[in-house]
C-alpha cells in the first residue's frame, strides 16, 4: 500500500505538454483551409481542439492527485459502464455514423467515442485480475483464457461499430500486459495462430479491409481508390525533405490529402517541418515512454506496474501503428496520433492516462 506521496514525474509532465502544444499547432495548420472551405471559420478545428485540450487537462490534473488505487476499487464499475455505452452506441438513434462505423454518442453539439474511454477502461480492470492472480497466469484455463476472453469480447463489440484500429490497439495492449505478467509463450504461440486466422477472416469479411492491404502492397494500383490516402501522404512527407516547407507551407491540405488533421496529421507535419520536425516528434514518444517504463519499474505494488505498463503500451501501440500506416509500412487503420491527432475522445482518454501515470510516479521508487 503505498503511502508516501512526492512530487509527480516532472519531464513526462513537460513532453505530456510539448507534445499538446504542438498537436495544437498542427491541427490548425493542417486543418485551416478545409475549415474555411467547409465551415467559414479556418479555427473551426483547432477551437474545437483547444477546448477539448482543456478538458483534459484539467481531467489530468484532477486524476494525477487521485490515488491510483482508486482505480483498482471502481476498476469493474467504469468496465461495466464501458460495456454499456458499447452497447448503446450500436442502437440507431443513439450511436452515430460517420465514415461508415457507428462509433459516436451524440452529447449536444459534440460526440464521444465509447471504444476510446474502453481501452482505459479494460488497462484498470485487467491490472487488477492480474495483479491478483498472476500465479495463475501460466495456466491456459485459469488464467490465460478469462483475461483474453474478457478482452475479446470488448473486441468483438467494438468490431461491431466497426473499428477495426481501435480494437486492435485495446488487444495489443492487452497482450502486451499479460505477456509482462508472465503468460507462457508456448501459450500465445497457439493463441496467435488462431488470432492471424481470426484477423484474416476479419479481413476476408468486408471487401474494404481486403481493399486496404492490397492498397498497402501497392498503392499504385488503385491511385485514386484504395490507395489514394497512402499516396497523398507519401506525397507530403516526400517533399518535407530535411527541414521541411516551412509551417503552415503544406501543400497536400488543399484537399489533397483527406482530413489531414485527424490520422494523417504526421504527413503534414514531415511536410512542413521536415525529418527533423518528425524525427523529434518520435524523440518525445521516446522519451515518454522511457519515463513510462520507469515509472512502471518503480511501482509500489503489482496493481501499479500493470497499470503503468498497460498505459505506456497502448500509447506505444497507437504511435507505431499511426507512423506505419503514415509511411505505408502498415494498412490503413483509421489510428490518430496520442496528443497530436484531432478528435475530442482520443485527446481526453490520452490526457486522462497520463494523469494516472503522473500518480503512479508519485508513489515509484525510481
Amino acid at each position: 500500500m503505498p503511502t508516501k506521496r512526492t512530487t509527480p514525474d516532472f519531464i513526462l509532465m513537460i513532453v505530456t505538454f510539448t507534445l499538446l502544444a504542438i498537436g495544437l499547432i498542427m491541427v490548425y495548420s493542417a486543418s485551416a483551409i478545409w475549415a474555411e472551405y467547409k465551415f467559414h471559420d479556418s479555427f473551426f478545428f483547432a477551437k474545437r481542439q483547444t477546448l477539448f485540450a482543456v478538458v483534459g487537462v484539467v481531467a489530468m490534473f484532477f486524476i494525477m492527485n487521485i490515488n491510483y488505487l482508486t482505480w483498482r476499487t471502481w476498476s469493474k464499475t467504469i468496465l461495466i459502464v464501458c460495456f454499456v455505452l458499447l452497447i448503446l452506441v450500436l442502437i440507431p438513434g443513439i450511436g452515430n455514423v460517420r465514415n461508415g462505423s457507428r462509433s459516436w454518442i451524440g452529447v449536444g453539439a459534440f460526440s464521444i467515442q465509447p471504444s476510446e474511454f474502453m481501452k482505459l477502461a479494460m488497462i484498470a480492470f485487467l491490472a487488477k485480475y492480474l495483479s491478483e492472480r498472476q500465479k495463475l497466469i501460466t495456466s491456459f484455463k485459469k488464467g490465460l483464457v478469462p483475461s483474453l476472453g474478457l478482452a475479446f469480447l470488448a473486441f468483438a463489440m467494438i468490431m461491431l461499430q466497426p473499428d477495426l484500429g481501435t480494437g486492435t490497439v485495446m488487444m495489443g495492449t492487452c497482450v502486451v500486459m499479460i505477456f509482462i505478467a508472465g503468460a507462457r509463450v508456448s501459450h500465445f504461440a497457439f493463441l496467435g495462430l488462431l488470432g492471424v486466422a481470426g484477423f484474416v477472416g476479419l479481413i476476408a469479411s468486408a471487401p474494404y479491409r481486403i481493399k486496404r492491404i492490397t492498397s498497402f502492397l501497392d498503392p499504385w494500383s488503385d491511385p485514386l481508390g484504395s490507395g489514394f490516402q497512402i499516396i497523398q501522404s507519401l506525397y507530403a512527407i516526400g517533399p518535407g525533405g530535411l527541414f521541411g516547407l516551412g509551417l503552415g507551407e503544406s501543400r497536400q491540405k488543399f484537399f489533397y490529402l483527406p482530413e489531414p488533421q485527424t490520422d494523417f496529421i504526421f504527413a503534414i507535419l514531415s511536410e512542413e517541418l521536415g525529418f527533423i520536425g518528425g524525427s523529434f516528434i518520435i524523440l518525445l514518444f521516446a522519451l515518454l515512454l522511457w519515463r513510462g517504463i520507469r515509472i512502471a519499474l518503480g511501482a509500489p505494488d503489482l496493481y501499479g506496474s500493470f497499470l503503468a505498463v498497460g498505459i505506456i503500451a497502448m500509447v506505444a501501440i497507437q504511435v507505431m501503428i499511426n507512423i506505419g500506416v503514415v509511411t505505408g509500412l502498415m494498412p490503413v487503420t483509421g489510428i490518430t496520433l496520442p496528443f497530436l491527432s484531432y478528435g475530442g475522445s482520443s485527446l481526453t482518454l490520452m490526457l486522462m492516462a497520463i494523469g494516472v501515470l503522473l500518480n503512479i510516479s508519485r508513489y515509484s521508487r525510481y
